[in-house]
């Protein structure tokens, strides 16, 4: 933490160091707060070819402008739909000079009017990434911060889709946005990867899935989910990441991608450009 908390409306706020000093952040002091999902899923994304990108549920802006720090020729859409989150990812855009390259859309990315009217254009995206909700409002792990139980848990709402859920339709918006050809990337955990690939269909292809391991033995507890829109590649399943050590720090791997000194490829990490 680089500074004592301050205020922002009426949310008590603390500015951050992340990738080893390389983005700075304002966030909230409570709730949920930006950590090891962000990173990893900044981290994933390609180290080139990406002109426009979209991070879905960006919060106060952590994936995308971790991404545009190291992509200069790309411009980002952040599309939160909590007015706080987003007023905040639009000072951390101009905290990092990123401004002019970063546009915040204050919208339900599951509501498709909505985001239309809003600018964002179906089929232009090269990237979409996104760490949605972990849960619905059945599930019953709802905490009593309501910032935190936003970012965890989906808004108990009528579907468009009668046939689909909450996270099968923020899919199904998700790979809307992107081009033939774009990619999309998502971080959850292991358990929904049925419903993510059932929503994936064949929208996606080459879909690659890579298992996060907090320490050696330990079964995954999250999962990178990668796809193509319009390709017919298989399914392939990578190597598996793991975040610490016996002791609980960081594993080499772990602390360069933390660092922002590493990205993931799919098949190992390299040195971000």
């Amino acid at each position: 933490m680089n500074e004592p908390p301050g205020g922002a409306g009426d949310l008590l706020t603390s500015r951050d160091a992340l990738l080893g000093g390389r983005l700075s952040l304002r966030q909230p002091v409570k709730g949920h707060r930006v950590g090891s999902d962000a990173i990893l899923l900044a981290a994933a994304a390609p180290a080139e070819g990406v002109a426009r990108l979209v991070d879905v549920g960006a919060g106060v802006g952590a994936v995308g402008l971790a991404i545009l720090r190291r992509l200069s020729g790309a411009s980002a859409d952040f599309v939160e739909q909590d007015v706080d989150l987003a007023a905040l990812a639009q000072e951390n855009a101009a905290q990092n000079g990123l401004q002019t390259r970063s546009r915040i859309v204050c919208v339900d990315i599951a509501e498709a009017s909505a985001r239309r009217a809003a600018g964002l254009l179906d089929g232009a995206a090269d990237l979409v990434v996104t760490n949605p909700p972990f849960f619905d409002a059945r599930s019953g792990r709802v905490s009593p911060d309501a910032r935190r139980a936003s970012a965890h848990v989906f808004v108990d709402k009528a579907s468009s889709d009668s046939s689909a859920g909450p996270l099968e339709n923020w899919i199904l918006a998700c790979v809307t946005l992107l081009a033939p050809g774009g990619r999309f990337i998502l971080i959850h955990r292991p358990e929904a990867l049925s419903r993510i690939l059932a929503a994936f269909g064949r929208r996606l292809g080459s879909v690659a899935i890579l298992p996060i391991h907090p320490h050696a033995g330990a079964p995954a507890h999250r999962i990178l989910v990668a796809g193509v829109k319009g390709a017919r590649s298989p399914i392939s399943l990578r190597p598996g990441l793991v975040l610490h050590d016996s002791s609980g720090a960081f594993t080499p791997i772990g602390e360069a991608i933390h660092r922002g000194e590493v990205l993931i490829d799919w098949g190992g990490a390299r040195a971000p450009r």
